[in-house]
């Protein structure tokens, strides 16, 4: 440690405050002018504003308080990632039972910007605080995060350091930013040639509905589902959407299984059926790479002879397809896509041979996407190394 620092317990040198939910039965509490964060809202930088918003009443119903200002948040749960997200506020606002206000008590001895890099920099340490093993769904407590040794330093090299990791941080924030666009632009040339071929047609295209080139059946589930998981040899693969991979094509195994009594209440699929998704984040495709069975929040799409495989991929995953899910969705909250609706999709269809060449083109095109996706990862995984070399030096006093 170097000299003049110091290592205090956030909980000895920082006021805590954590927030409430006003009751979901008084919809007067809510959409005034007060901000209302969620761990939603916290992504690892400075929040200036977000989209909740309570009125005084609710704040007062919920023993909410207004949080300070330039306050270090921390999430502590929420899906996914978010539990252990760090982030500044940087304007007024309250915030629910889901995160915690961390102000230090003097700001001439410590800075709220120096405790939130330093936070920040060690959020991996902060969620396996919790024990998280990938499933764990508990959340940090206020006990733990008082009890997180911080380092201090004196005020003028905590400015010093501050002013060194903002300009090292815009730098890279700038980098991955145009790393971002460069992969962006990569992916919109096969959006943009499918878009063309489908305005440009030949001789030979016809439109055809979905339920026209190929059967389309929903699937079933057994119920209750608990009673029919197994882990026996003769199970079968039951096929969920946390099996499949955001812009992914294929289904290649499952996480569950169930009992072959509880397949004949469902829906058995087949290797090279398509699957496609009708609730939640619906009209999502894939192709089954094993056999299986789907529950009711997916369809399975048997093709003809008359398409191609990958060329069906393709136009399933194109916007020109995808908008025509999204107006044949139905419901306020969750959006989903009946059978009968789904079956009204319209799809351009070239004869067999143009499919084929028209997909040789995508999969050149998509090849060269995968590569800058590739070069692309490898700089992210660059610029966050040298972002925690830079956190590690700033906090050990080697800056």
């Amino acid at each position: 440690m170097k000299a003049g620092w110091q290592i205090k317990k956030i909980g000895d040198v920082c006021s805590l405050m954590t927030g409430g939910t006003p009751s979901r039965a008084k919809p007067e509490y809510f959409g005034g002018e007060i901000r209302w964060l969620v761990s939603g809202d916290i992504n690892q930088g400075e929040i200036f504003d977000c989209e909740g918003r309570i009125t005084e009443a609710g704040m007062k119903s919920s023993n909410a308080k207004l949080l300070p200002v330039n306050s270090v948040m921390i999430a502590l749960n929420g899906q996914g990632k978010t539990r252990g997200t760090v982030a500044l506020l940087r304007t007024q606002a309250t915030c629910n039972q889901s995160l915690v206000s961390i102000c230090p008590r003097d700001p001439e001895k410590l800075l709220p910007e120096f405790l939130y890099a330093n936070l920040h920099g060690r959020y991996q340490e902060i969620r396996q605080m919790t024990g998280d093993s990938g499933n764990d769904r508990r959340g940090l407590n206020m006990i733990l995060i008082k009890g997180i040794d911080i380092p201090i330093a004196p005020l003028p090299e905590q400015q010093r350091i501050v002013t060194i990791l903002d300009e090292a941080f815009g730098s890279i924030a700038t980098a991955k930013a145009n790393a971002e666009k460069n992969l962006q632009n990569a992916r919109a040339l096969l959006e943009s040639h499918l878009q063309s071929v489908f305005t440009q047609r030949g001789e030979g295209w016809v439109d055809r509905t979905l339920d026209q080139v190929c059967i389309v059946e929903r699937g079933s589930s057994p119920r209750p589902i608990k009673n029919f998981f197994t882990t026996a040899d003769d199970g079968v693969n039951w096929i969920k959407i946390g099996d499949t991979e955001e812009g992914g094509k294929y289904v290649y195994s499952t996480g569950q299984k169930i009992t072959p009594e509880g397949a004949k209440q469902s829906r058995f699929v087949k290797e090279g059926d398509f699957i496609l998704t009708n609730s939640m984040s619906y009209g999502r495709p894939y192709i089954m790479k094993t056999t299986g069975c789907i529950h009711d929040g997916w369809f399975v799409l048997r093709l003809n002879d008359s398409l191609d495989t990958d060329y069906f991929y393709y136009l399933l995953s194109s916007s020109y397809v995808q908008e025509q899910f999204a107006q044949l969705a139905s419901g306020s909250v969750v959006k989903n896509i009946s059978g009968d609706l789904v079956k009204r999709a319209l799809l351009p269809i070239p004869p067999l041979a143009h499919q084929q060449e028209i997909v040789e083109k995508l999969l050149e095109i998509s090849a060269e996407t995968q590569r800058l996706e590739a070069i692309y990862q490898q700089k992210l995984a660059a610029l966050d190394a040298l972002k925690k070399s830079i956190l590690d030096q700033a906090f050990s006093g080697q800056l």
